[in-house]
């Protein structure tokens, strides 16, 4: 043939391969071990354990301090166990909540699109955990235009805390009735209750309980009338009944379940447990003293003895080596609470207490001590309630004392009762700074004043100086 005609026939043949070649291109080089769509079910569990994990240290490195559960020890001046806040010291509070709530943003719409309706009650209720937790430390913070960086808004103005508390209020109302017990979830295993939608429910209500008496000073929330009708109606409004319902990450130790802490002895390297903190649960012959804590030595025996937290001048001032932290707290198998059960029945004893339900509020009151000790693997003694330390006396310093243990590592439960109630009554010492006045909130992120000031100025001007003494909206 030709060289001149074979020329042509080649470049027609490999102008056939090559659009062949384009037409499949894509098909040939998707990656079949890479996820081309999420489920919400993918958003679900880092959301859950990486949350959680966090709130874990921030009981530790912060809760535990203010109220007086553990110290740094020795400890010769400052520290936030004297109420001594940093600048930054809600930054990763505040990075961490946004990380996570963009996660749950796009899990909401993820099951939007699938018309999955559990799905969707769990990102409002997931939405409402972390945005309770956020505006409770800070005060007005953004949420409208938040997580809206794909919108053009990087800027995002300021919610006030009523408008959160307004929304994530009406959203846990909405998720209670979007979800539907008899529709299993079926984007994989969820690691906090176990693909369980009826489980879900009750947490769904048990934050909304929390929330609602959180902010039960505000008369135009309107809470106590709302917290009475979901007590006089469990079928309307599920929460959690046992430790068996409650939400509390199992954490096996096995990959990826492990423990938030890389090294279990960073947990009570340099540390004492506080005195007010083992004082009240060696006074009731408490069985968590041994789980919480070890004994302390040079006490002239066996004793749970701790360190007065914001304590003025030097260690040698204490003779003994103070008890320290249970390393097997943070030791996997471990757990990690998002919610547990005794907290559920300690708001019922308080709302039956502020009703006149004398008799109720006790019930509520001790099944919320029984479900609080048996969370730790200890057995509730037989004498228990016939030690006048722990018996229920009619009073809500009591109710709250209890719950005070009841809300052990939970997160910042702890400071935003104290915050709310004033109990129970921690013990001044001379070495507190900040008048001696525990903080009530954060300082905004530096970051967050230099690059959205002017919506910063305006959270200000409407909340009061940000400063750690400014009270929120639902503590005034």
């Amino acid at each position: 043939m030709n060289r001149h005609k074979i020329l042509p026939v080649f470049i027609f043949l490999l102008s056939c391969c090559t659009i062949s070649c384009t037409k499949n291109f894509a098909d040939i080089n998707t990656d079949p071990n890479r996820i081309d769509q999420i489920s919400p079910g993918t958003l679900l569990n880092p959301t859950i354990y990486g949350m959680a994990g966090y709130n874990m240290h921030q009981f530790d490195d912060i809760t535990s301090n203010l109220m007086q559960v553990s110290l740094p020890f020795p400890s010769v001046s400052g520290g936030v166990h004297r109420y001594e806040l940093s600048e930054n010291i809600g930054n990763g509070s505040w990075n961490n909540s946004y990380k996570w709530l963009n996660n749950i943003k796009e899990m909401y719409a993820v099951s939007v699109r699938a018309e999955d309706v559990n799905y969707q009650a769990i990102a409002l209720t997931m939405n409402a955990w972390i945005y309770g937790n956020l505006t409770d430390c800070f005060g007005d913070v953004p949420m409208d235009e938040a997580s809206r960086a794909d919108s053009g808004i990087l800027k995002p103005r300021f919610n006030t805390q009523q408008e959160v508390y307004t929304k994530i209020l009406a959203d846990l109302e909405m998720a209670n009735n979007l979800y539907n017990t008899a529709k299993p979830m079926s984007f994989g295993t969820d690691i906090l209750f176990a693909n369980s939608v009826a489980r879900w429910k009750k947490f769904t209500n048990s934050l909304r309980m929390r929330l609602l008496l959180r902010v039960y000073k505000r008369a135009e929330m309107n809470s106590m009338v709302q917290l009475r009708a979901m007590i006089s109606d469990p079928v309307k409004y599920p929460v959690f009944v046992s430790n068996a319902d409650a939400g509390v990450l199992q954490l096996s130790g096995i990959t990826p379940m492990v423990s938030p802490w890389g090294r279990a002895i960073d947990f009570t390297t340099f540390r004492a447990s506080g005195k007010f903190f083992l004082d009240s649960l060696t006074a009731f012959n408490d069985p968590r003293l041994p789980k919480f804590a070890t004994t302390a030595k040079n006490t002239g025996g066996p004793a749970y003895k701790g360190i007065p937290a914001g304590y003025a001048g030097s260690e040698s001032q204490f003779t003994y080596t103070p008890s320290n932290l249970n390393v097997a707290l943070v030791t996997a198998p471990m757990i990690s609470i998002v919610m547990n059960y005794a907290e559920v029945e300690f708001i019922k004893s308080e709302v039956e207490w502020r009703s006149g339900n004398d008799a109720a509020a006790k019930t509520a009151y001790e099944k919320g001590v029984k479900a609080a000790i048996e969370q730790w693997g200890a057995v509730v003694p037989t004498t228990y309630f016939t030690n006048t330390s722990a018996a229920y006396d009619g009073t809500l310093d009591r109710i709250m004392l209890q719950k005070y243990y009841a809300l052990y590592f939970v997160d910042y439960q702890q400071w935003f009762e104290y915050r709310r109630t004033g109990l129970p009554v921690l013990p001044i010492a001379d070495g507190m700074v900040n008048d001696k006045k525990l903080p009530v909130r954060f300082y905004y992120p530096i970051p967050v004043r230099t690059n959205n000031p002017d919506n910063y100025k305006t959270a200000v001007a409407s909340m009061g100086p940000d400063n750690i003494n400014t009270k929120v909206w639902w503590e005034k």
